[in-house]
């Protein structure tokens, strides 16, 4: 099945007073390469991560990011023994000191103490950490589906692209037998009419060197084999098309096969029409390895 590298996902949530956001983009890359931007302090998160992307792909720069908001209106408030004891200690000896100069101050109240900082925390104890991380953990496989899903989707119109331009490839290819054909008469016709100048100025010609000569120019003129190879590469990639297995990296070197074939047909070529159909096959092949650079 033909997968896209490109594709994102992101999923939302809270408990407990605290907020999530997962971030996952993909996009293509030559192996699988994993950039986790996760906070401290939720041990096993970046594990199971891990476990689950290399689990379900092969190939793609993957990048996740997860945010964790605090939300003050639903936090629980916890009281810091130590910084409270510290608050009054305080209060305390401002009122000794006031006292001493001859000053008299209010006794502080319950929201004076309250509202100095650090005696009032929003704290999230063990219980809600672990709430959290299971949560966080639940999450991943919907993530991760989710991106799984779209990279599908994304190679489903990939491969109807890469179909579309195979045929054409092949379309082409049957163009250059018929023009390879129809040059035959040409060829012949030329090495006639260029034979012809050579002999009116030699007086005596060896038969078998001229034989030879048109044997080498045959040869060097001969596309069959480019052809041949051309078709036996269009049925491969079709092939690939239709393999469960992720084929990115076999139809990439397809292509490279593809273009070197084509060069060498433009380079025996010989005829305007056989040049200009090895020309259109270049074009339709740099697309088809464009596409196939995004395919896992």
């Amino acid at each position: 099945m033909i997968q896209s590298m490109t594709a994102f996902a992101s999923l939302t949530g809270a408990i407990d007073g605290t907020a999530w956001n997962w971030d996952m983009r993909s996009v293509n890359a030559r192996g699988l390469d994993l950039r986790l931007r996760l906070p401290d302090g939720i041990d096993g998160v970046e594990s199971a991560l891990r476990g689950a992307l290399t689990t379900a792909f092969a190939r793609g720069n993957i990048s996740v990011t997860l945010r964790l908001t605090s939300n003050p209106g639903d936090a629980p408030l916890h009281l810091d023994p130590a910084q409270l004891d510290r608050v009054l200690a305080a209060f305390d000896q401002v009122q000794e000191r006031a006292f001493a100069m001859g000053v008299t101050l209010g006794q502080p109240s319950a929201a004076d103490v309250l509202a100095q900082p650090g005696v009032v925390v929003q704290a999230v104890g063990d219980d809600n950490t672990g709430s959290l991380v299971k949560a966080l953990l639940a999450g991943i496989n919907v993530l991760v589906a989710d991106l799984a899903a779209m990279r599908r989707a994304e190679g489903e119109a990939i491969r109807i692209l890469l179909r579309d331009q195979i045929a054409e490839i092949d379309r082409l290819t049957g163009a250059a037998a018929n023009a390879a054909m129809a040059r035959h008469a040409e060829a012949g016709a030329n090495l006639t009419a260029a034979l012809k100048r050579v002999m009116a100025d030699i007086t005596e010609v060896d038969p078998d060197r001229i034989a030879q000569e048109l044997a080498v120019l045959a040869v060097k003129s001969d596309v069959n084999e480019e052809l041949d190879r051309l078709r036996a590469h269009a049925a491969a990639a079709r092939a690939l098309l239709d393999d469960p297995g992720p084929a990115g990296r076999k139809l990439d070197f397809l292509a490279q096969e593809f273009n070197r074939e084509a060069n060498t047909l433009c380079s025996k070529a010989g005829s305007v029409e056989l040049t200009r159909i090895g020309l259109d096959l270049k074009a339709v092949i740099d697309q088809f390895r464009e596409h196939v650079q995004n395919v896992e």
